[in-house]
């Protein structure tokens, strides 16, 4: 073969380099792709595959085929075995995933292997009670009865958690109020209260132990009257800027042995909840209880609510007051009085305000 000859046959093997390369990565792409379901075509839904704990590797493939979101394990099996080759840490990890048939194979693989589980959320407002929260689980959420989170919340484990005080009955206060994100494996009541008491640990406990190594001009708190404290703080006050006062309000009540007379607490002792047309009555506020502050000195045995860390605050830092009585306007602002004459009066004249 003469030099001419060699060349043209060069040239005509370049010339078909690119369709060999186009086959190639064609034929490669299918094989990459092989354990896609032909539904990936019609934009097949999601669905949820769940993958228990100690789930081989193998038997996460079968799955993965009998739910159709792959059509050869034997892929699977290829991709699995060079993605554990290539990563010296980790390993595909059980849990509720949402995949579908339109995703590659190295893609629902690399899903499983980062654990990028389904999550959902939870809302738990500042102020709100052990019993609202046992019936937003129940009635809103559709996850656990309300009982089931009462018990839940009934049980103490001071070896795990052994700030907490000695004498509670169940965790009312120390469930920290926020949005949190649980994967679907942790919706139970023992892993919700868990990681809201978690969360309490971390983001409140911290703020009353640096508390506690400062010299204040303020009384001590033991954590449970702190905490007690700040739940009718949080349950008295709807303007932010007035935490601090209302906390002073209760310091200075409590320093000079006065009842600190909190409607809060008589709605916590009773089960009941006053509205502006429909006021606590006399009789409700003398009934005996340790919760209703009007009749029972000091504060409550336990707290009343969940505070926000505003009102945790508000009570390690009270504004320094004359005043020592308060009573809510309808805006959510309150009058603040010196005297028991000026509070009364305060009273009257928001009362016929409301009237008008």
């Amino acid at each position: 073969m003469n030099r001419q000859q060699k060349g043209w046959q060069q040239l005509f093997l370049f010339s078909l380099l690119p369709l060999f390369l186009a086959i190639f990565g064609a034929s490669g792409w299918l094989w990459w792709n092989w354990a896609i379901s032909p539904a990936q075509l019609n934009a097949a839904k999601p669905q949820q595959i769940q993958i228990p704990p100690g789930t081989a590797t193998q038997q996460i493939g079968t799955k993965l085929e009998q739910a159709g979101l792959i059509r050869s394990k034997i892929a699977w099996d290829l991709l699995a075995r060079y993605i554990s080759s290539q990563k010296s840490n980790g390993g595909f990890q059980a849990g509720t995933y949402e995949l579908s048939a339109n995703q590659p194979l190295n893609e629902i693989a690399q899903t499983i292997w980062d654990g990028k589980v389904i999550q959902v959320s939870f809302t738990i407002p500042e102020g709100w009670s052990l019993r609202q929260m046992a019936d937003y689980f129940q009635k809103e959420k559709g996850w656990f009865s309300s009982q089931d989170f009462i018990d839940a919340a009934s049980q103490i484990d001071r070896k795990k958690y052994p700030w907490l005080p000695a004498d509670i009955p169940f965790l009312e206060g120390f469930l920290f109020p926020e949005t949190y994100q649980v994967t679907k494996e942790r919706i139970t009541p023992q892993a919700v209260v868990q990681l809201m008491l978690e969360r309490f640990e971390k983001t409140a406990l911290p703020v009353y132990q640096k508390s506690q190594n400062q010299e204040l001009n303020q009384p001590k708190f033991t954590l449970k009257q702190w905490v007690t404290l700040a739940s009718i703080v949080e349950k008295e006050a709807v303007v932010q800027k007035e935490r601090p006062r209302i906390a002073g309000v209760f310091v200075s009540r409590l320093l000079k042995g006065m009842k600190l007379e909190s409607d809060p607490t008589v709605e916590y002792a009773f089960g009941i909840r006053q509205t502006p047309d429909k006021p606590l009555t006399f009789a409700q506020v003398r009934k005996p209880s340790p919760y209703n502050t009007y009749a029972t000195p000091g504060l409550p045995p336990t707290p009343i609510a969940a505070p926000a860390l505003e009102s945790l605050k508000a009570v390690l830092n009270p504004e320094s007051t004359e005043y020592l009585f308060f009573v809510a306007r309808y805006d959510g602002t309150h009058v603040f009085s010196r005297t028991l004459p000026e509070h009364e009066a305060a009273v009257v004249k928001i009362r016929r305000e409301r009237q008008r």
